[in-house]
């Protein structure tokens, strides 16, 4: 046994025979490498968790109860029911062309939210004649299907199909605008249809890159794998990018990587978090509608 130890001491860089050297105890070597088998488990575990439930978790709106019955929508709201491959989406559209076509918004809400929370807000863009289509995600609400990022695209593919056919709507003046993980939805759609301009709000530059930060997970383990900076970089047209300075779920330095892809990008910094910046909604507005007079001007 001692001779054991000695062995096991050189293999580790001690030498037993030395005065005064400490003697290793076998047990704890094997104890730590079974500790670090233990712990790359557990970690294979959660990840494989991870990716299980992942859907789950990116997209917990699911679980919401619509606050409004199947065949309504608020007075002044046309009720709209998108066709696709895997049933009915609802969406709401709010005129404001007043007769004649003009600049549209189409929106994409977060991931913990459904359209009826944003009609008021929506309200007041049509209120200063400008139309927004508010797209609720699959599987939301009243919408049949589940959401992913390929559902998702194919139903904003679709609002925008249908959208450009109303004669209130100016087709050369439609502006994609998401937040959070709607600004993937969004930035995705200004890569397949011809939007004139992006508007990002508390949006990550990649899933992968707060996948890491947020779970500790690998990004090639994502299915649903928005890389936004990518897109903003591809897209030619005006972004106007929108971001909490204070925000914990998707943090500022996201925005300024999506900044730093392109030249002369920045950032409308306010103070608040993720989803505490509805008092700041009077700025918000009156950043999108200078955004708007400047990348969709009437003609």
């Amino acid at each position: 046994m001692e001779r054991f130890i000695e062995e096991v001491g050189r293999a580790v860089g001690l030498d037993s025979r030395q005065e005064g050297s400490p003697i290793v105890d076998p047990r704890g070597v094997l104890g730590l490498g079974t500790l670090v088998r233990i712990l790359a488990l557990a970690y294979l575990g959660y990840v494989a968790l991870l990716f299980v439930l992942q859907r789950s978790l990116l997209f917990p709106g699911t679980r919401l109860a619509s606050p409004h019955a199947l065949d309504s929508a608020p007075l002044g709201v046309e009720q709209v029911w998108l066709g696709t491959s895997f049933g009915r989406v609802e969406a709401w559209f709010f005129d404001g062309s007043d007769g004649a076509p003009t600049a549209t918004l189409i929106f994409a809400h977060g991931n913990g939210e459904l359209i009826d929370h944003w009609r008021l807000e929506m309200e007041d863009f049509s209120d200063r004649g400008v139309n927004v289509l508010l797209v609720e995600f699959p599987g939301y609400g009243h919408s049949e299907g589940k959401p992913t990022r390929a559902t998702l695209h194919e139903t904003f593919t679709q609002a925008y199909d249908w959208l450009i056919e109303r004669p209130g709507v100016d087709p050369e003046r439609v502006v994609a605008w998401g937040r959070s993980i709607g600004g993937g939805v969004a930035s995705d759609l200004a890569l397949s249809r011809p939007v004139k301009a992006l508007i990002l709000q508390s949006t990550f530059s990649s899933m992968a890159a707060l996948a890491r930060r947020s779970f500790g997970a690998p990004g090639f383990l994502l299915r649903d794998r928005y890389d936004v900076a990518r897109d903003v970089a591809e897209f030619e047209g005006p972004v106007l990018l929108i971001h909490g300075t204070r925000d914990e779920v998707i943090p500022y330095p996201h925005a300024e990587r999506i900044a730093g892809v392109r030249d002369g990008l920045e950032v409308v910094a306010l103070d608040c978090g993720h989803n505490d910046c509805a008092p700041l909604w009077g700025e918000i507005r009156g950043r999108i509608a200078r955004f708007l007079e400047i990348s969709v001007p009437s003609k």
